[in-house]
């Protein structure tokens, strides 16, 4: 069975980190090809090499002078190589993106530079083949991941090496270019390379020791999921949870290859596992909790509404019309609600209900701002009885108001609206109710 093993930014951040990951690496001969992201904050002051690269370009394409940010981008790597005593010399790599920077500035093709660069140095530390992702990782001419094409390249060029380290979050374009994935795009990179090698499990090493129950700047020291299935992980990521980048979950999950968060810093954890379909069941009724704020509510009346076929479809086309994706329909016999993004719908707000008012001719028509969406997701809900019943009480004795309640057909999640003011105070009471009783109970049995 083969490994595929992508480490993020703090995992890679100075020398010493280098060295926990080579550890981790050796330890487990399966771990065969890795895939580094660019160096993290060190401490909590730090500048992530990234967001250093983005400076260069920025100074750059401004015809400002960009050596400062550069040299300190420098001096990351040569004192990660110092510190691990290589003999490897990054210079011709270094004059290479210099001179990019002064006579053709590109962003994508800077901000890459962060992972190119540790994945010279980590193949070096290794002694792995380094494999750019220029060569295997392709987009097409509508800048879209070209699945077909890299997959074939790839495997093909996996096969024909035993050991290698593919840098995470860009690839080539259809002419010949540079580009990156969105922020985050090395969990991407990772999972494809899974995908392409058929490997066994695809690990993503970071800084947690797996998936948290809910935001730990909202609740203390959440509880670790151990088990998580991909549809899951997508309900709590598209809410806010800060997971692995949404997209990488396709291509392993396609492949049926699961997905083990580890954490780096504390090797022996066993992470979170993520999964198409487990039979494992989780102490908790729910997975997990997620939310995000600043949506706009907006309520349409009128009787016998359910009578009209073409009045959702009437509503629909409002917002269509005017780019504004929707997040949530939920409704009744004779009401409607749209819940959209507040950002979206406020630069549109008047073209949008003017519409709304000519087209289906509401006898009432209400708008509500400042609604935070709160996701409760757990795959044994459904089997658990008063679950619903449950938060709305833990939402009623924290005297917070419901906006909206909606749950998925898959009744693998319900979705409560709440003011932003209460939206902190809404998940710590919805959390208590689930995990901290539980604790409680298990902790004095």
């Amino acid at each position: 069975m083969k490994k595929v093993v992508k480490f993020g930014g703090s995992s890679l951040a100075d020398a010493k980190q280098f060295q926990k990951v080579r550890d981790i690496i050796q330890a487990d001969d399966t771990r065969v090809y890795v895939v580094p992201s660019a160096p993290g904050k060190r401490n909590d002051s730090d500048i992530k090499v990234t967001d250093l690269l983005y400076e260069c370009y920025e100074h750059a394409v401004a015809g400002q002078n960009f050596y400062e940010p550069f040299l300190a981008v420098k001096d990351r790597y040569n004192e990660i190589i110092q510190g691990l005593g290589l003999n490897l010399s990054l210079a011709e790599a270094f004059d290479a993106i210099e001179n990019k920077l002064i006579h053709e500035p590109e962003k994508d093709y800077t901000a890459s530079r962060g992972e190119y660069l540790n994945g010279l140095v980590m193949a070096n530390f290794l002694g792995y083949e380094f494999i750019d992702a220029t060569e295997v990782i392709f987009f097409d001419e509508a800048g879209n991941f070209d699945e077909a094409k890299t997959n074939s390249i790839l495997s093909q060029r996996l096969e024909a090496c035993a050991h290698a380290v593919i840098p995470g979050f860009y690839g080539m374009d259809s002419n010949g270019k540079i580009k990156t994935f969105s922020r985050g795009g090395s969990d991407i990179t990772g999972s494809i390379v899974a995908a392409a090698c058929r490997a066994g499990v695809y690990e993503n090493w970071t800084d947690v020791s797996g998936l948290l129950m809910a935001d730990p700047h909202i609740i203390s020291n959440p509880a670790v999921i151990k088990n998580i299935t991909y549809k899951e992980l997508r309900e709590l990521a598209y809410m806010g949870a800060s997971v692995m980048h949404e997209d990488a979950i396709f291509p392993v999950k396609k492949a049926g290859i699961p997905i083990n968060i580890r954490n780096t810093n504390k090797p022996e954890d066993p992470g979170t596992w993520i999964v198409e379909n487990t039979a494992r069941r989780s102490k908790y009724t729910i997975t997990g909790i997620a939310g995000r704020k600043n949506f706009c509510s907006i309520i349409i009346s009128k009787d016998l509404m359910h009578s009209q076929p073409d009045f959702y479809r009437k509503v629909v086309q409002c917002f269509e019309e005017n780019n504004i994706p929707l997040e949530h329909l939920p409704s009744g016999i004779d009401t409607m609600t749209v819940i959209v993004h507040e950002n979206k719908f406020i630069e549109h707000e008047q073209d949008v209900l003017s519409r709304i008012a000519k087209f289906v001719k509401p006898e009432s028509l209400e708008v509500e701002s400042g609604i935070s969406l709160i996701a409760v997701v757990g795959r044994s809900m459904k089997s658990q009885t008063g679950t619903a019943a449950k938060i709305f009480s833990a939402l009623a004795d924290a005297r917070i108001n419901v906006r909206m309640i909606d749950q998925g057909a898959s009744e693998l999640n319900i979705i409560v609206g709440v003011l932003n003011e209460d939206f902190e105070r809404a998940i710590r009471s919805i959390y208590h109710v689930f995990v901290e009783k539980q604790q409680n109970y298990t902790k004095h049995t």
